[in-house]
């Protein structure tokens, strides 16, 4: 069911992502189905299209990149099945926009191994047979793609817990996740029509770069806008009375406080510590050493929004 298109053994992270924005993965999967928290089907679009980069690394894809071989050699240990790295990028037969880089396959068997590190604070997402659904996407996007059978997951918790669970293919939920990213893929990334705008950085940051002022140019907008404009000024004052409100707790936790630099509860610590700080005055440097002012200084531009009512 599936075809190799790229051997990923010796690639970079950079280069592995480039190849990644060629289709849809395992982890694009959950985006699409909004089970991704940390990513929003607008920020995947412009990861797809080229509009914005995906970090190339950091220490969470470090270490996860480091101990995937101690959570494979583990799951070896406990269930007594061998497993084998796949350094290849494969893509479906049929669906050539679907793609899957496995960690690893298990031997004599029509199943793979997908290896996570984690938080101990997700420790209650792995309770019992429970799967975090990003994961369970990510799984079964790969089956789709590899026409296994089933699936383990392997996960080191905190450091110190080892947990492994098996999973099914699950044809219904295939079916569903090949028709929503067939849709995606169509109908946004190739079509080049981005899905709705959201409050991402990813947006910002399109928006920015993409357009720039025109001081003289004026557009008139439909209604609907002015009903977005309604909604801001809704959700700006439920933000303003939210502030009000964390200034209204912080302060009564600061008198109960009182001189005192630390107060504990039966679940909290507080602290209330004076912090010294070294800050330029930028105003007096300006005034008396114009000339290193001007030196240092370095001017920089943005589009400032705002609006006002006129009528």
């Amino acid at each position: 069911m599936f075809e190799s298109f790229a051997n990923t053994a010796e690639m970079s992270r950079s280069e592995w992502l480039d190849v990644r924005r060629s289709g849809i993965g395992g982890s694009d999967a959950a985006v699409i189905l909004g089970f991704n928290k940390w990513k929003s089907p607008f920020q995947l679009y412009l990861e797809k299209t080229g509009d914005y980069k995906e970090e190339p690394d950091n220490e969470f894809i470090y270490w996860g990149n480091v101990l995937e071989d101690v959570v494979a050699k583990e799951f070896q240990e406990r269930t007594g099945k061998k497993v084998r790295k796949k350094n290849q990028m494969l893509r479906h037969k049929e669906h050539q926009f679907m793609t899957a880089n496995l960690d690893r396959v298990v031997v004599g068997e029509k199943a793979f191994l997908e290896c996570k590190t984690t938080s101990a604070y997700k420790t209650d997402d792995w309770e019992g047979d429970e799967i975090p659904a990003a994961y369970l996407c990510q799984v079964q996007h790969y089956m789709a793609v590899t026409g296994f059978e089933k699936a383990y997951i392997a996960v080191l918790i905190g450091g110190n817990k080892f947990v492994w669970k098996e999973i099914e293919r699950d044809e219904e939920l295939i079916q569903i996740m090949i028709e929503r990213e067939k849709y995606f893929w169509e109908n946004h990334v190739l079509a080049k029509v981005p899905p709705e705008i959201d409050g991402s950085d990813a947006a910002v940051e399109f928006i920015s770069k993409r357009y720039t002022e025109n001081p003289d140019e004026v557009v008139m907008l439909d209604t609907d806008k002015e009903k977005i404009i309604d909604a801001l000024e809704n959700v700006k004052a439920e933000i303003k009375g939210l502030e009000e409100l964390e200034k209204k707790y912080t302060n009564q936790l600061k008198m109960s406080l009182e001189t005192a630099s630390e107060g504990v509860t039966e679940n909290y610590r507080l602290t209330y510590k004076t912090i010294n700080q070294n800050r330029i005055d930028s105003k007096l440097l300006r005034e008396e050493l114009p000339n290193i002012f001007k030196k240092y200084t370095k001017q920089s531009s943005y589009r400032k929004f705002g609006y006002k009512k006129v009528n």
